[in-house]
């Protein structure tokens, strides 16, 4: 059996020197004050880590938006945070918007080796194989206009995807992407714009699971695979949120429970959440396989 724990958006944020808000920053520091500060909170972060520490699992993926404005003290409290799960063996990264959140910016120089496939190449879609599981690494993160949180792959992204889902056919494939390939809250201004380009690579090609983070709940839909078959796409709460707001649930995490065999997977997801009075666990369990 090999567990996966999946955790998404902890928007890890720092005090903004003046120069750096001379961009989109300036608003999304705004915001932050406003509004995100009462929301993400490290203190929930921190007891959602000590939870998840608590149990057995043998690799941990970050659906991206771990900081909030891409600065560079964002980044390397990111990576202080990724080191205290494992090393970048049993870790793995994909960026989100907020991590790349302005021209000219590089999380890769702070969270490289987290984010980099078997081959040691920088490049996505990258891919790490532990066992019979096959991690499939996609970027979405790039800069947008103020007020945007889109999305995009490209055709370079979708191609070698295509490419490397014929190539770990047999084994169970995992997607990590930061934007949902369909979303329920239909957010126009965060979406992924190329979602339906994707959609149709994973109805040809396949995989077992999808995870994504960004719309900060749990959802599980159903995408369509080759010849008839379903695809469990999972999004996940922000793993800091102190409390639901919205559409948005409080902070917390799946593990996936995967055994079984080429066309026998067996797929166990367990949901943990962060309750009204603080206190962390099970909410769902669900077999996707």
């Amino acid at each position: 059996m090999f567990v996966l724990a999946h955790l998404s958006d902890l928007h890890l944020a720092c005090r903004p020197r003046p120069v750096e808000l001379l961009s989109k920053r300036g608003l999304g520091y705004i915001n932050w004050q406003r509004r995100r500060k009462k929301i993400h909170r490290p203190e929930v972060l921190d007891a959602i880590t000590r939870d998840l520490k608590a149990q057995a699992f043998d690799h941990v993926a970050v659906t991206g938006d771990l900081v909030n404005l891409s600065l560079p003290d964002e980044y390397a409290r990111a990576r202080a945070w990724l080191t205290t799960l494992g090393d970048a063996r049993h870790v793995t990264v994909v960026p989100g918007n907020h991590d790349v959140y302005v021209r000219g910016v590089a999380p890769d120089a702070f969270w490289a080796e987290f984010m980099r496939g078997d081959d040691g190449l920088p490049r996505f879609p990258f891919v790490r194989r532990r066992g019979d599981v096959a991690l499939i690494a996609l970027s979405t993160g790039l800069p947008t206009a103020p007020l945007l949180a889109t999305g995009r792959l490209g055709e370079r992204q979708l191609t070698r995807l295509t490419e490397i889902l014929d190539k770990t056919r047999g084994q169970f494939r995992v997607v990590l992407i930061h934007h949902p390939p369909q979303s329920p809250l239909r957010r126009y201004l965060r979406r992924l714009v190329d979602a339906a380009a994707l959609r149709r690579v994973l109805a040809e090609k396949g995989a077992e699971l999808l995870v994504h983070g960004h719309d900060h709940r749990h959802s599980v839909i159903s995408l369509d695979g080759p010849q008839g078959t379903k695809i469990p796409a999972v999004g996940v709460a922000s793993a800091s949120a102190a409390a639901p707001v919205g559409d948005e649930n409080a902070a917390g995490y799946h593990i996936f429970k995967i055994d079984g065999a080429a066309n026998a997977w067996r797929c166990e997801m367990i949901a943990r959440q962060r309750g009204t009075d603080g206190a962390i666990g099970e909410i769902a369990r669900l077999m996707l396989a």
